[in-house]
């Protein structure tokens, strides 16, 4: 062989690569050049482009080069057989554990009966919705426990947009809340409504009567409906409604555009079962009444009639006696903010048969009120149980004419005439004659701005002091605000009312600078009786 041919094969056995080893490849070669280990930057490779970041990136797995082993000299025969005697056998291998399933998490530990229960709670604090269709997202246990129909009972419906302006505009955005809210409607009602009992609907507009209609499809234990600001109320869904639900007694239609011939036409068709009834005090008002001293709803229990949000200043003309039989069983009778124009009676000498289950009567109202003495008798003709008389606003009532009463037991006298102070013909003495009568039962007392003379209100207030069998008196509320009280009074009204929890001392002339402010709680009355009894006599 030529020297020069034997020097260039030499080079190529030199230059050639390992056995065994591999060629690198394109990738490894941009990976070593772009971020080199120990740079501090590592690759990041996507679709379409290749990253350098900053930072370690996380371990690439690159190819390995395959090194050539030594071969290893063999031990002798005689040598690999005593290894193979003294290496212990190896022991089998356990069974493989069969894979355990997920675990559910604590919410589906929970018995479903114990779900019913918290849930049960929670519902009856706060309501149903939101929390039951938050609570069924959680897992299929919740799921169950939320869809059961018992928790269901209360339900209040209002669309989402309500009092929002969307962009196009308030009325249609309106519209669309509520064809959304209906469809879901739709899909709830047949299997979660089927124990509904209380219903109330709030800024319906334009799907009353489909709603309605779902409800007296779905609902029939249903008992109160209440329709607060809705609009397109029909005789017949009303009647609708009657029939496909037995046991529907209680009707609240205050601040609501209802027909009073659809109202007329419910009463008509629910008849002795009606019980509650609420109204927004119109022009409309007179046929519903109407209807009710015609003895359409004999059972009736509760009524209540008061103004709207712009009060109307036509005066309420309501025949006492006429309502005393068209309605006998009444239990609460409430006239708020209105003027009630008391009718004379038809003959002289023949009074009406009275409510004899009435335990409550407001006539709470404006400063101008028409109510008198005699109109509270002929009222309150019969009512041995009465245990609340709301008469505030009511500055021609006098203490004789409360006194002549016939209730007995009364827990809540409320006689407050706010913003009448310079009321010419308010009376100075009398109020010894409440406190003489009520003292053993009574609760609750509101004599703001009453111009009862400070001796008058000392003798009325020390009979507290003095109730029968020594026992503590049952006073817990009073209101003495703007009167002519004295220090020495409430000092004595405190020590002896010792569960006296409020006491409204504001505008009083006649107590020291710091103390007239109203004091709520134990703590608060008991400080001011210290502050009496340290303070100085003089008044501000």
């Amino acid at each position: 062989m030529a020297p020069g041919v034997a020097r260039r094969a030499r080079r190529r056995v030199r230059g050639a690569p390992p056995a065994g080893a591999r060629a690198r490849s394109a990738e490894d070669w941009w990976w070593d050049r772009l971020a080199p280990s120990g740079s501090g930057y590592h690759l990041l490779q996507s679709d379409s482009m290749l990253l350098v970041l900053p930072g370690p990136g996380p371990s690439r797995a690159r190819a390995h080069r395959r090194v050539a082993r030594r071969p290893q000299r063999l031990p002798p025969v005689g040598a690999r057989a005593a290894a193979a005697k003294a290496r212990p056998r190896p022991a089998p291998a356990p069974a493989p554990a069969p894979p355990q399933a997920p675990d559910p998490g604590w919410g589906d530990r929970i018995p479903l009966e114990i779900l019913l229960q918290i849930f049960g709670l929670l519902v009856a604090v706060d309501g149903p919705m939101p929390f039951l269709g938050r609570a069924a997202r959680v897992c299929r246990r919740w799921h169950e426990a939320a869809s059961q129909p018992a928790l269901w009972h209360t339900v209040t419906l209002s669309p989402p947009l309500a009092g929002r302006h969307p962009k196009g505009g308030a009325k249609a955005g309106g519209a669309k809340a509520e064809e959304k809210l209906l469809a879901s409607l739709e899909c709830l009602m047949p299997s979660r409504f089927s124990q509904l009992q209380k219903l109330t609907l709030i800024h319906w507009k334009s799907q009353v009567h489909s709603v309605l209609k779902l409800v007296s499809e779905s609902c029939p234990r249903l008992t109160f409906l209440k329709l607060s600001d809705c609009h397109g109320v029909t005789p017949d869904t009303l009647i609708m409604l009657a029939r496909a639900c037995p046991q529907l007694h209680s009707l609240d239609i205050q601040h609501s555009m209802v027909e009073s011939t659809a109202i007329v036409s419910f009463l008509e068709e629910v008849g002795p079962r009606m019980r509650k009834l609420w109204l927004t005090y119109s022009s409309q008002t007179t046929a519903i009444l109407g209807a009710l001293l015609g003895s359409c709803c004999p059972q009736l229990q509760v009524l209540e009639v008061s103004s709207g949000i712009n009060p109307n200043s036509n005066p309420l003309q309501l025949p006492v006696e006429a309502l005393q039989k068209g309605c006998p069983q009444l239990q609460v009778l409430r006239l708020l903010n209105l003027m009630w124009l008391p009718k004379p009676s038809g003959r002289v000498g023949t009074p009406g048969p009275g409510f004899p289950n009435l335990e409550e009567l407001c006539l709470a109202g404006p400063t101008c009120s028409f109510v008198s003495d005699e109109a509270l008798g002929r009222l309150l003709r019969g009512s041995p149980n009465l245990r609340l008389l709301d008469l505030r606003g009511c500055a021609r009532i006098t203490p004789a004419g409360l006194c002549d009463l016939p209730c007995q037991e009364l827990q809540q006298l409320h006689l407050g005439l706010y913003g009448m102070s310079d009321w010419p013909t308010l009376a100075k003495e009398g109020s010894p004659l409440l406190t003489h009568k009520w003292c053993h039962t009574l609760r609750e007392l509101d004599l703001s701005g009453q111009g009862f003379s400070e001796k008058d209100l000392e003798q009325a207030l020390a009979v507290f002091s003095g109730t029968p069998g020594h026992s503590h008196a049952a006073l817990c509320s009073l209101n003495l605000r703007g009167t002519r009280v004295t220090p020495s009074t409430v000092s004595s009204v405190i020590s002896s009312c010792p569960g006296l929890l409020y006491l409204n001392l504001e505008s009083c002339r006649c107590l020291p600078r710091g103390l007239k402010r109203a004091y709520r709680g134990p703590e608060e009355v008991r400080w001011c009786l210290e502050q009496l009894l340290t303070s100085t006599p003089s008044p501000s």
